[in-house]
């Protein structure tokens, strides 16, 4: 389990997350449905717990990461509001939204192609250029894990009765941090984990009993889950604190973000999404229970957003 902790400044800083029952989802799926939206978090989702616990607890001045976005959005804005600076590896595919959104933070955008180099290969070869930096992993860090930590509490919080609280998983860093809250709290509250099928390296690493790698980025449409591989702070909580992970087909995460519109005027990105995606898959799983579906972010590209909508 991990040894940090989160901060009173932290908890300070974040804007509590918002607890929303639905009563058209719960009529439709059978299941007494709330989502846990941090779509409103500062920068949009809620990397910003995260981002604001490292760079206020870690000396560097200089920090480096590898983010699809929302990590770099969080960091370049948690860097502002302490004086420090940043540089964000970003694919080339990028949503242009958030490397516009990175940039207006103050981060210094980097746009990698990721057929000549991996994004963690760069993040390597710029430390080796600025050896007094800081290298942040999105997840893999036990301040992270802290961070994120604060959603899991402020939910238990909100909640005495659920069951289930369903996130989304990609290296991890976010249901690492539920599951440290729930085990701190005492609480018997099953997490489980949303993630896309073509994307599916942390079920696929339950099932195998270690880590299991993608050879490359898979281009699923939740472009938040297109990690390498699970964390390895994260994995030690993950492999025993998980229920399971609910592996997610790509048409289930359009139809979740289009629900979300429609049902609860709630605007998500598709990994925010991939939670309700998860109960839209398994319904079986939830039926009569209570269920948290933590929605992670809202930070899509608006071209997007439109299609999916539209259908």
């Amino acid at each position: 389990m991990i040894t940090a902790r989160p901060t009173s400044r932290l908890r300070e800083a974040v804007r509590p997350t918002t607890l929303i029952p639905v009563p058209l989802l719960t009529r439709r799926l059978g299941a007494e449905v709330l989502l846990a939206s941090e779509t409103l978090q500062y920068t949009g989702s809620f990397k910003f717990r995260a981002a604001y616990n490292v760079v206020s607890e870690v000396p560097q001045d200089l920090f480096i990461t590898a983010s699809s976005g929302n990590f770099g959005q969080a960091l370049a804005y948690a860097c502002s509001l302490v004086g420090k600076s940043c540089i964000i590896v970003m694919p080339g595919t990028s949503a242009q939204v958030k490397i516009d959104a990175v940039r207006e933070y103050g981060g210094k955008v980097e746009l990698l192609d990721l057929s000549l180099k991996s994004r963690e290969q760069r993040v390597r070869e710029l430390g080796a250029e600025h050896p007094e930096a800081y290298l942040a992993s999105p997840y893999d860090d036990p301040l992270v894990i802290a961070g994120n930590s604060t959603l899991g509490e402020e939910i238990l919080r909100a909640r005495s009765t659920l069951d289930y609280v369903v996130a989304p998983v990609g290296g991890g860093g976010l249901a690492s941090g539920i599951v440290s809250a729930i085990c701190q709290s005492g609480r018997v509250v099953r997490v489980i984990g949303a993630e896309p099928l073509i994307a599916n390296d942390a079920a696929r690493s339950l099932r195998a009993g270690h880590i299991v790698r993608n050879e490359a980025e898979p281009q699923t449409i939740a472009d938040g889950t297109r990690t390498l591989s699970l964390g390895k702070h994260n994995w030690e909580i993950l492999k025993t604190g998980l229920q399971t992970i609910v592996e997610v087909p790509e048409d289930k995460i359009v139809e979740a973000v289009r629900l979300l519109f429609t049902l609860a005027n709630l605007k998500a990105e598709p990994t925010g999404a991939l939670s309700l995606a998860a109960v839209l898959t398994r319904p079986e799983l939830f039926r009569d229970r209570e269920v948290c579906c933590v929605i992670s972010g809202a930070n899509v590209d608006p071209a997007v957003y439109r299609s999916i909508l539209e259908g």
